[in-house]
Parts: structure tokens; sequence; C-alpha cells
């Protein structure tokens, strides 16, 4: 016995699975740059995490300093003379055998990928972008990108 067809058979059409396929498109397109600027605010909340924690560390240095609890070398003014001594750590006055470290270790730039950061001494120039060696006064990122904010993260 032969079947007839009906009509209203069950499926999609080649125009159904079109339009779905270009509606499925249409919103992969505007999901993907979301999840773009997602990822580098994460990277730049990073960023700005890993900038806090060395600039309280040398904070933390210079205060010790400021308080005679660590020896100030002349021409340092109290800050500390690299990255490696807020590692390594400084003996205390007057304690025997107590080694204060400010630091775990150094933190990886999120933009860059490397534990390296701009340097600048208290003596230079608050735009230098060269370390003088006197001592660490401040610390920046090395990469060439700009933030969300319109800012170089060279600046932040």
């Amino acid at each position: 016995m032969v079947r007839l067809r009906r009509s209203c058979e069950r499926g999609f059409t080649l125009a159904e699975m079109a339009m779905v396929g270009a509606i499925l498109i249409i919103l992969a397109a505007m999901a993907l740059p979301l999840g773009g600027h997602t990822l580098k605010r994460s990277k730049e909340v990073e960023l700005r995490t890993s900038l806090r924690i060395l600039r309280n560390a040398i904070d933390e240095y210079k205060r010790f300093s400021d308080g005679g609890l660590i020896p100030i070398e002349l021409g340092t003014d109290g800050y500390p003379p690299d990255m490696e001594a807020l590692i390594e750590g400084v003996d205390l006055v007057g304690q025997i055998n107590k080694r204060f470290r400010f630091l775990r270790r150094v933190p990886v730039d999120p933009m860059t990928g490397e534990a390296e950061w701009g340097m600048r001494s208290f003596q230079d120039d608050w735009d230098s972008n060269s370390w003088g060696g006197e001592n660490l006064f401040d610390v920046f990122s090395l990469s060439e990108g700009v933030g969300l904010n319109g800012v170089p993260y060279a600046e932040w």
C-alpha cells in the first residue's frame, strides 16, 4: 500500500534552519567582544592588585626605616635599594637573627606575563621610564598597552 504524503509532515524547512543559524551567528558575534572585554578587565584588576602589593611593600620598608627599625644607607632616603631587598628581607635593628621580609615573591605582571617591572627611584622624575638605581621608590608595568579607561598601563 502506498502512503500518501501529508502536507503537514513534521520537521524543519531549510528556510527555518537558515533563520535559526543566522540568529545564532548574530548572538555569537555580540558575545565575543563582550568576552574579550571581560578578559581584559580581569587582567586590569590583577594588574592593580599586583601594583598595590608591590607599592605597599615599598611603603612598609620606608615606614620601617623611618621608624629606625632598618639602618638607612646614605642616599637612599630610607627606600629599599632594589626589589631583591624586599624579597630577601632585612635584619631589624636591635634584633638578633630577626629577618623581616616584605614580599614572598615578585608578582607577575598580567599584561606582559613576566615578573619584571619598571622601576623609579626617589631621585628620578615622576614620568621617567628608566631607573636611576639609587633606590626603589615606585614600580610600573612595562606593557605598552592602553587600559579600558584610556590610560597606558605604564602610567597606572
